[in-house]
């Protein structure tokens, strides 16, 4: 990825890829790919975000607090961390996985 958000390291893409595909029931919703299930969850692989910039903080305060019908751009909901029991640790990691996906080195 591009040079990683403060905080975040390569040791913590790894774990949230596997909490992702994991513990963290996210590839539920977004896909194995993380490019998304139609009715469920949107593709996190772009450069497209329907609640947030983007960011690496803004992700996780996204996973952390979910999107609640009200405010969902999509009709999907998100419950805060995805439904799982993820740790905040775990949610850092997530989000530093899922902040990787969209910044990518071409």
């Amino acid at each position: 990825p591009d040079s990683l958000p403060k905080g975040v390291t390569a040791a913590m893409i790894q774990q949230g890829d596997k909490l992702f595909h994991g513990a963290g029931i996210c590839a539920t919703c977004h896909g194995q790919d993380a490019k998304g299930v139609p009715g469920l969850g949107v593709n996190l692989t772009d450069k497209e975000w329907l609640h947030s910039d983007g960011s690496y903080e803004a992700i996780v305060k996204q996973i952390l607090t979910g999107v609640p019908a009200g405010q969902s751009k999509s009709g999907i909901v998100m419950p805060a961390k995805g439904g799982s029991a993820m740790t905040d640790d775990q949610v850092h990691a997530v989000a530093a996985y899922v902040w990787s996906l969209s910044h990518k080195k071409k």
